[in-house]
Parts: structure tokens; C-alpha cells; sequence
């Protein structure tokens, strides 16, 4: 039986290497292509499985690979957080190449794809299982070299720009990364991740170390789509749709927010977080990104950048929980990862199962949708409730915990916020809604299943989870406590 230890190298370096596997299968074959990329997913996620039980358990693996300066070393760990974002990201990779399989049929380069894919799935995984803001740093900016071809994919002037764009936005936000982990690093002499954090602010230094947390802001706050450094992340829509989910639900926007996670309670801890007083700084910036991007989200026709903006808004909700600095706040966040990511991108594969099976990709062309493809409209029906927040489904205990931590430290304006975002929410999804089951359009059934069997079996299974954890609420929210209780 493998240690934790050894279970974290493997997530990171076999999918890694699997990839250069990948790019020796010809380009035609694609059975051959196909099955070996779920399998390293697979397998990926049964080794991120398998470090769970001994997390639940109260033991943090740890492993050193090699020791660069005293302080500085290129280690990984399994502590609860990055465990909660390990299994979604690699469960949810799994669900997302077996949709990928159907989606990208009768694209070109799938080679290409599969492999940079697969790439990303082992970068993501380095980023999850960082012991320090070192190691968490190069993999952050793997992350960005292995999903630029993705973003460009498709080719064409609109990719291009949109890949410039992405590549622009990322490696400005890497800088002033760097430039908080070495001003990091001088202060303190660590980088390493530690309950409770490593800044000591009542030795001075107070304006510095706001400072370094404004550039960690930026930085992170790129690929975390925080207003107004949000532009990459629309534009990154004319992507392949798995890209999309990708981007918007399981690797890229999460490993914004898991970093500004880490920064915010492994790196300054709540203690120095009340007494730099960047609570309210990070309260403001993400309410305003809330509010904002669900306006803008209701002007959107095309179907994916509504979506996008959507992502933008709700992400914030995760960093909002986490800057209320109460345990009740920081639980609403950390659901909220969960949670927006199963419903998230079982909202992006049904745009993309809706696209491959009719072409329309505006919502003022899909009037009759809900008919001819009644199980996609209804796994959509069921997330877009869950991303207003409304029961069965687990958007609802997120946003309760939040609006509960807001209550608990005093900031009702928070609780306005939640609300009116919820409204704008069902103003946007609840109108997509109406054109595709109520409106009469001109499409025909399609002949057998609705929509090719490898996008349309992902797309119920993730329904049905989103109902099942919205229901079952210990099947997460213990968890969910017990990583909160572990950060402050």
C-alpha cells in the first residue's frame, strides 16, 4: 500500500509523464487516444482518493524532494485544504475528458489537445498538493503554459487574441506573485504553508505586509477573475467548451482562488489579517466584483459568456467567505468551491452539448431546446436553481453559511449583497430557462439519444450529484467544518 507521501508524487508526476505517452499515439487513433487519457484521469483521482481517509484521519503527508536555500524547499503535502481541492479538481477531470471524448469527435488536433489536457491535470495537481508559495508559485506558472494552447485550440483571430490576452493578464498577475513571495521570504525566512500563518504583524512592518497582501491580490486575483483583472476570462470563451469548464469550474479561476486561499489563513492567518485590518478591503472588492459581473452577465446573449460572467461573480463568494474571517464565513466559502464547481461545469457541458447538437449558441436562439433535448435542459434547470441558491440543490447551504458569518462579525451589507446577487442570478438563468422549454423554436428530435452518450451521461451523473449533496448536507458540511476548524 502506497503512503500518502508517495500517493501525492504520483497525482503530480504520473499524469505528467503519461502525457508524453499520449503524444506518441498517432492522430487518428483516436480509441486508443481516448482510452488511455481517461484512464490517467482515472487513475489520477483513485491516487487523490486513496490520501483522503488518512486526512479525515488528522494526518498531513508530507514529502521533501529537494532542500534549495534554508526555508526554501520543493515539498508537497496533503493537509485538509489542499485535499478539498485535490478531489475536486481530479474527480471532476475525470468527468471532463470522458466528455472531451464526445465533444472533440469531429474537431482537428486532437493529439494536441489530449496531451496539454492531461498536462494540466498534473500541474493543477502541484498547485493542489504546494507545501509553500514557492513550489505553489512554479506550478501556477506551468498552469498558464499548458492551458494557453487550450485557450487557442481552435484557431482563428478570436482564439489568438483571446490566447494573447490570457498570456498577458497570467503573467502580470505571476509577477506581482513573485514580487510578494520574495518581499515573503525576506521578511520572514519561509514560504511554507502553516496553520495559522507565518506573519507576525505586531513586530512592525504593517504597511509592508499590506502591501505584499495588495500584490498577492493582484496577482492571484487574475486567474480568480477578481474585478477588474476579469478581461482574460470572457474573451477565453471561444475555447472548445471542456476548455471552458475547465477554465471556469475545475483548474484555472479555482486555482485563483485556492492561492488566494492559502495567502489569506497559511501564509497571513486570520489573527494577522483582523490586525492589518484587510478584512474590509477584501470584503469591498469582492462585493463589488459580485454585483457587477452578475449586471453584466444579464446583458450577455451568447450563452457561454453569460456563463462566464456568472463564474466571475460566483467565485467571489468563496473569497467573501474566506475574508470574513469567522469559521461560519469561511465554511460558506469552502462549500461554495465545492459546490460551484459541480454546478458549474454541469452548466458549461450542457452549453456545449446544446451547441454540438443544434450549432446555436445564443440564448435568443434556443427557444424549443428544453423539447428536443429534455435531459440536457433539465440537468441545466436543476444547476441554474443551485447557482440562485434555492433548495434542493447544493447552492443553498452555501450561501447560508455565508450570509450566517456575515451576521456573526456584524456586516449586514454582506447579507444584502448575497441577496441581490441572488435576484440577479434568476434574472439571468431563469429567462434561458423559459425560451427552452416554453418558447416554440424549429428544431427536430434528434434520432436516438439527445445528445452523444459520452457529454449526455456526465451531464446527468453531475445533476444528480448536485441534488444528492444538496440533500445528503453530511455527506460535506462535517468535512467542510472540520477544514475550517484547521485553518483558523
Amino acid at each position: 500500500m502506497p503512503t500518502g507521501a508517495q500517493l501525492i508524487v504520483g497525482a503530480v508526476l504520473f499524469p505528467i509523464g503519461s502525457a508524453l505517452l499520449l503524444a506518441l499515439i498517432p492522430e487518428r487513433s483516436d480509441r486508443a487516444r481516448n482510452t488511455m487519457a481517461i484512464f490517467i484521469a482515472a487513475v489520477t483521482a483513485a491516487m487523490v482518493l486513496m490520501i483522503l481517509p488518512e486526512v479525515l484521519q488528522g494526518r498531513i503527508a508530507f514529502i521533501s524532494v529537494l532542500t534549495i536555500f534554508p526555508g526554501l524547499e520543493l515539498a508537497f503535502r496533503a493537509d485538509p485544504l489542499a485535499i478539498l481541492f485535490g478531489v475536486i479538481a481530479a474527480v471532476l477531470w475525470v468527468f471532463t475528458v470522458v466528455y472531451s471524448t464526445g465533444y472533440m469527435a469531429h474537431e482537428t488536433d486532437r493529439r494536441r489537445y489530449f496531451v496539454f489536457f492531461i498536462l494540466s491535470l498534473g500541474t493543477t495537481m502541484g498547485i493542489a498538493f504546494s507545501a509553500n508559495l514557492f513550489v505553489l508559485y512554479l506550478f501556477y506558472e506551468l498552469l498558464t503554459i499548458f492551458t494557453y494552447p487550450l485557450v487557442i485550440h481552435t484557431g482563428g483571430k478570436k482564439s489568438q487574441v483571446a490566447g494573447k490576452r490570457y498570456i498577458i493578464y497570467s503573467f502580470v498577475g505571476a509577477a506581482f506573485v513573485l514580487a510578494a513571495l520574495v518581499m515573503t521570504y525576506t521578511l520572514t525566512g519561509t514560504l511554507d504553508f502553516t496553520p495559522g500563518g507565518i506573519v507576525h504583524p505586531a513586530v512592525g512592518q504593517a504597511g509592508l505586509w499590506r502591501l505584499i497582501f495588495v500584490c498577492f491580490v493582484i496577482g492571484f486575483g487574475v486567474k480568480a477573475a477578481i474585478m477588474p483583472l476579469h478581461a482574460w476570462l470572457p474573451a477565453a470563451m471561444v475555447a472548445p467548451t471542456p476548455v471552458s469548464a475547465l477554465l471556469h469550474a475545475v483548474a484555472v479561476v479555482k486555482s485563483g482562488v485556492f492561492s488566494q486561499l492559502r495567502v489569506m489563513y497559511s501564509v497571513y492567518g486570520s489573527e494577522a489579517l483582523s490586525v492589518l485590518q484587510l478584512s474590509l478591503f477584501v470584503i469591498v472588492l469582492v462585493s463589488i466584483t459580485i454585483l457587477v459581473a452578475s449586471i453584466i452577465a444579464l446583458k450577455q446573449d451568447v450563452l457561454k459568456r453569460r456563463l462566464a460572467y456568472s463564474t466571475i461573480s460566483q467565485l467571489s463568494y468563496i473569497i467573501l467567505g474566506a475574508g470574513l474571517l469567522t469559521s461560519l464565513g469561511l465554511t460558506g466559502g469552502l462549500l461554495h468551491l465545492l459546490n460551484h464547481a459541480l454546478l458549474k461545469i454541469t452548466l458549461f457541458f450542457c452549453a456545449g452539448a446544446i451547441i454540438t447538437v443544434t450549432g446555436k449558441e445564443r440564448i435568443s436562439e434556443m427557444a424549443g431546446v428544453g423539447r428536443q433535448m429534455p435531459l440536457t435542459m433539465f440537468a441545466f434547470t436543476v444547476c441554474s436553481v443551485g447557482m440562485i441558491g434555492l433548495p434542493p440543490t447544493n447552492g443553498l447551504i452555501s450561501k447560508l453559511f455565508l450570509m450566517a458569518g456575515s451576521m456573526e462579525v456584524g456586516h449586514p451589507a454582506v447579507i444584502v449583497v448575497l441577496i441581490t446577487s441572488a435576484l440577479l442570478n434568476a434574472a439571468y438563468f431563469v429567462p434561458i430557462i423559459i425560451t427552452a422549454f416554453f418558447k416554440k423554436g424549429d428544431f427536430a428530435p434528434r434520432p436516438g439519444a439527445e445528445a452523444p452518450l459520452s457529454m449526455l451521461g456526465p451531464i446527468v451523473l453531475l445533476a444528480l450529484l448536485c441534488l444528492v449533496v444538496g440533500i445528503k448536507l453530511d455527506l460535506t458540511v462535517p468535512f467542510i467544518q472540520s477544514i475550517a476548524g484547521y485553518l483558523f
